[in-house]
């Protein structure tokens, strides 16, 4: 293993990681600026400022993720998940490219976006699963949590810069330039898994065609540890990561600011989710105890931010809300591949993913709403109070059917141990 101080980049060793890192990166980076782009087009050109128009698009971008799951982790099993990124990303890219000539011709209307909204999706549904189960076949399993700790820091990277640069270009040249930009980046990452090495690659057993959707839920369902993660994932996912609706609302109603500083919010944001990708490169045993400290740390930074009092502050309160929103995810990432039979990694990275983004079709329109008819500010307390709940409902349900132990000493820290079974993932703080 690498020395200490170059563990956070152990796997830029392997020369197919490092060609998957850069084309996820640059391909991030045009998501990360039509995201910006889009989100303008909808509340500034296609409405007056409709947060529930916007909860719509972010909804419909993931309505079809948690009904394709189980079909898409089952084809991610069958086939070489290689080709199955070339296929997607070949799709998305045409996805983007479509909006854009829409808007370049000046012809572009609301439910073209909720169309495009929902085709793209549809793409992702498969495109999620190979992506995230991949990474397990180009590096060695003692490198895997690294490299989910580097996909995210490639993302949050991408998300660090995109936004401010999209407001740029918004402000410069309009909404068009963000699309095409997107839809080009997707070349970068197809160009990438063309330049690496078959025979490096390590990849799981096949699995038949017939009954392997059933087979998997059936293996999702005999693995309780696993379900618990899931379930924290579902609440961070459906209610408490909405800032692309907190932001865009905040920043128009409460602070009434303007593209540039809107696009901001997004890069503020991205130093915290860096710091917390960059941590996670360093962890290589990913715990149940870092999920539920994370997520409680993300609840009340997110409580924060609903009582803001000008733009300034909320944007600093962004980044430990990132922090620790990132923290949840690449741990639980890691987590659930590194406690997960390979030849099921596709079919439950499936679930995980619509778990995770399914569920934002249900969370995303009811904060859209409550942001229109109360504020934007009852809204971001939503999250807060969601995920909150659901870290204390885990600890709750631990002492009660897992025999999780408080252990409270005069002058010492709270100390919180259990064990869920043999080779399961295991919880223990000290």
């Amino acid at each position: 293993m690498p020395e200490t101080r170059w563990r956070m980049f152990a796997s830029f060793a392997v020369r197919n990681y490092r060609f998957f890192f850069l084309g996820a990166l640059i391909s991030n980076l045009g998501t990360w600026i039509q995201r910006i782009g889009q989100d303008w087009l909808v509340l500034t050109e296609l409405t007056d400022n409709s947060s529930t128009a916007l909860g719509i698009v972010t909804a419909l971008q993931f309505l079809a993720i948690p009904i394709l799951a189980p079909y898409a982790g089952a084809v991610v099993d069958r086939f070489d998940k290689r080709r199955v990124l070339a296929v997607t990303q070949l799709l998305l890219a045409g996805t983007a490219l479509g909006l854009w000539a829409l808007v370049a011709t000046g012809t572009v209307q609301l439910w073209h976006v909720y169309v495009f909204a929902f085709v793209s999706g549809a793409i992702t549904a498969f495109d999620n699963p190979a992506r995230q189960s991949f990474v397990s076949e180009v590096v060695p399993t003692a490198l895997l949590p690294n490299a989910v700790g580097l996909n995210s820091t490639s993302f949050n990277g991408a998300r660090l810069i995109g936004p401010g640069l999209a407001g740029v270009l918004v402000a410069a040249v309009g909404v068009g330039p963000t699309l095409l930009i997107n839809g080009l980046s997707f070349f970068a990452f197809i160009g990438a898994l063309a330049l690496m090495r078959t025979r490096d690659l390590h990849p799981a057993p096949p699995v038949k065609a017939r009954g392997a959707t059933m087979d998997g839920l059936r293996y999702l369902a005999g693995r309780p540890d696993l379900l618990v993660v899931l379930f924290l994932v579902f609440m961070l996912g459906t209610f408490g990561m909405n800032f692309q609706i907190f932001n865009a609302t905040m920043a128009t109603e409460v602070f009434g600011v303007g593209a540039q500083e809107f696009g901001l919010l997004g890069t503020i944001m991205a130093i915290g989710t860096l710091g917390g990708a960059l941590m996670a490169t360093r962890r290589t045993n990913p715990t149940l105890r870092t999920i539920l400290i994370a997520l409680a740390g993300f609840a009340l930074s997110t409580l924060a931010l609903t009582f803001a009092p000008n733009y300034l502050t909320y944007a600093v309160l962004l980044v430990p809300s990132g922090f620790f929103a990132l923290t949840v995810m690449t741990t639980a990432n890691a987590a659930v591949q590194l406690s997960t039979a390979p030849e099921y990694r596709g079919r439950v990275m499936a679930v995980y993913m619509a778990i995770f983004m399914g569920g934002t079709p249900l969370g995303a329109p009811i904060i859209g709403w409550l942001g229109e008819i109360l504020s934007p500010r009852a809204s971001v307390l939503v999250a807060s109070v969601s995920t909150g709940v659901a870290a204390l409902g885990v600890l709750a349900y631990f002492m009660l059917h897992d025999g999780l132990r408080l252990h409270i000493e005069r002058g010492r820290p709270l100390r919180i141990r259990a064990t869920l079974p043999r080779h399961r993932l295991a919880y223990s703080a000290r």
